[in-house]
């Protein structure tokens, strides 16, 4: 489907919409971070930040309806901007600035620049990860990481089927090894976010239906016999393409198995926390990019010859979502810290106590993030009337987005259930 070119009129009168320049955003989240963040922190915020001004500005991006967001990705890929979970020694990268909360800081800056482009590099991270974590120094393994690293590809994971949504283990898809230790792929993924535009894929399969003892994890390059991508189109986030892929007996090479039959759904769960962590963050940075414009908007926009701020009904609401935002965001950067700290303890694997209180606070984490991205963004584009909901800004998207972040990475419902499960053996473990 292409891109939308229609173009629409301005809603805004100029003086305001001059105000809602990204210089003047990323002013407000600073300073509200500035005493919480430390001077490394900061200091990458800062660097990321400038190198989005400087972008937007050099290319003339006017984050309209007709810009595809994937031609940005090489730009910030070789800036090393996609993601600074890992120094990626392995790729000859040696990024010094990495870890959980770094790419926290990282995410703050690009998606205050734009939600969907962040939201499209997030998924990418996905499919990073896992070949990052099981590369073992095979070749092909460590070229498509580089690539997905440095921009050269958007990465996608194909977790989701049809008929199974947030079961991860009980998937349908089927792998079957052959002679030369090779194997066979069938069955059907969806809602694979960047899988269109992708070269690199990483999928789950099982060799046994509805067995996840059974499950294998493997690389797949999109352009191989029996791999097919089509693009499902979600109106929430129309600048990003999300898949559906069918695979009709693709062929894996062994060297592209990234866990063997029996390790696949280890690794898939290996994944889960950085994952949750990782939409939990792009939630509240949604937050603080509609914050900012609710916030500069009040402060200018003037009903019955008064700034909007100063009616109770607007400034108290913004007070209180000010403060709910806040105390997110340091709940959330102490946690990124710790679980660096802990990496970095243990030598870059946690022992299983700290593995499982750690799956737990991500879903927490993940579920209280989501849920307030989807009030704040609807209450700050209410806020600003008719300006909230119009093309002008990025309030659209951001309330558009907001809707989805509870679904994707496992809806609602599934971080509840793991969080009941938690609690069953913090009983038994307590009692």
């Amino acid at each position: 489907m292409p891109l939308e070119k229609t173009k629409y009129a301005q809603a805004i009168n100029d003086e305001i919409l001059g105000k809602f320049s990204l210089k003047n955003r990323y002013n407000f989240l600073n300073n509200n971070l500035t005493s919480a963040l430390s001077t490394e922190e900061f200091g990458f915020l800062r660097q990321v930040q400038r190198f989005c001004l400087k972008f937007e500005k050099q290319n003339n991006i006017k984050h309209n309806s007709d810009e595809d967001v994937y031609d940005w990705v090489p730009a910030f890929g070789e800036k090393g901007y996609i993601t600074r979970m890992h120094p990626f020694t392995e790729c000859d990268l040696n990024y010094k600035e990495h870890g959980l909360a770094m790419d926290f800081m990282r995410n703050l800056a690009i998606d205050m620049f734009d939600p969907q482009f962040a939201m499209g590099g997030g998924a990418t991270v996905l499919a990073i990860n896992p070949v990052h974590e099981h590369h073992d120094n095979v070749p092909v393994r460590i070229e498509a990481l580089k690539e997905m690293v440095t921009g050269k590809s958007p990465g996608a994971i194909l977790i989701t089927e049809p008929e199974r949504g947030s079961d991860a283990v009980h998937q349908l898809t089927t792998c079957d090894e052959q002679p030369d230790g090779s194997f066979l792929l069938n069955g059907t993924k969806i809602f694979s976010t960047n899988a269109p535009k992708s070269r690199w894929l990483v999928g789950y399969a099982t060799a046994e239906q509805n067995n996840g003892n059974t499950m294998a994890q493997f690389l797949i390059n999109t352009s191989w016999d029996g791999v097919n991508v089509e693009r499902v189109y979600i109106p929430w986030v129309p600048k990003l393409f999300l898949g559906k892929e069918t695979l009709t007996n693709a062929r894996v090479p062994k060297e592209y198995i990234l866990g063997p039959v029996g390790k696949g759904r280890e690794h898939l769960f290996e994944g889960l926390v950085p994952e949750r962590i990782a939409i939990a963050v792009m939630s509240i940075s949604q937050c603080w990019g509609s914050l900012a414009h609710a916030v500069i908007y009040a402060n200018l926009r003037k009903q019955f010859d008064k700034l909007i701020l100063l009616f109770q009904g607007v400034g108290f609401l913004l007070t209180d979502l000010w403060a709910r935002v806040t105390n997110v965001t340091l709940g959330l950067l102490k946690f990124c810290e710790l679980f660096d700290e802990k990496m970095e303890k243990f030598g870059g694997e946690l022992p299983p106590n700290i593995a499982q209180v750690m799956v737990a606070s991500a879903s927490q984490l993940k579920y209280h993030a989501t849920m307030l991205s989807k009030d704040v963004c609807y209450e700050c584009a209410n806020s600003m009337g008719g300006a909230g909901l119009c093309d002008n800004t990025l309030m659209h998207d951001y309330l558009n987005i907001s809707r989805i972040q509870e679904i994707v990475g496992g809806s609602r419902q599934i971080q509840q259930y793991i969080m009941s499960m938690s609690l069953r053996q913090l009983y038994k473990m307590s009692v």
